[in-house]
């Protein structure tokens, strides 16, 4: 993770996600959200309704394609035209206690299963220049026995740099939040859509 006063420019975006695409992941369980969660790792689940439908559901598939759950005032995804697909290196960029941050992911798989509950989304791993280490899934459910569709957000974590070491307590207090906003920005990017 890099920090700094300033808030990076494209170019030193683009030059840190170059860095880090080749690197191996900072954490063993590499697929572990898609099974048995590991132990030793703050486990967080989070989910919201995002309404009813197939039409719901096409577009909240079409939202988390875009990232909008990263459609933050204090965090961003680097880039949002990011294709979801195996492999594909993005960055965090946030904003808290006046610095600027960047944390680096790789997407470690892709979920897309139709049946009576169809299942859209992915999950991304840490790489070497992130604050935590672990993996997030983010996902769109749609249960067609009651019709509903929900947004899931899955993750394990602990800490691996040092700054998030000493600041435990307000790490987790960032990760509480953006689990918060990102189900908001995903209720939001539904009803934008609706007719």
């Amino acid at each position: 993770m890099t920090y700094s006063i300033l808030r990076p420019t494209e170019k030193q975006i683009d030059q840190f996600i170059a860095a880090q695409r080749g690197l191996p992941f900072s954490y063993r369980e590499v697929g572990a959200t898609r099974s048995a969660l590991p132990s030793g790792y703050a486990i967080d689940h989070n989910h919201v309704c995002l309404g009813r439908g197939r039409e719901t559901y096409q577009r909240a598939k079409a939202a988390l394609c875009r990232w909008e759950m990263f459609r933050l005032n204090w965090a961003q995804l680097c880039w949002p035209d990011t294709p979801i697909e195996t492999g594909a290196t993005v960055a965090v960029l946030a904003r808290a206690l006046g610095l600027w941050s960047l944390n680096a992911c790789r997407i470690v798989y892709i979920i897309e299963e139709e049946a009576e509950i169809e299942w859209f989304g992915f999950a991304y791993g840490t790489l070497p220049e992130h604050a935590e280490q672990g993996e997030e899934r983010f996902s769109v459910v749609w249960d067609q026995a009651d019709d509903t569709v929900w947004y899931d957000i899955l993750a394990f974590s602990r800490p691996r740099q040092l700054p998030a070491k000493l600041g435990y307590p307000y790490t987790r207090a960032l990760q509480r939040r953006f689990a918060r906003d990102s189900k908001q920005a995903m209720v939001d990017a539904v009803k934008i859509n609706l007719p």
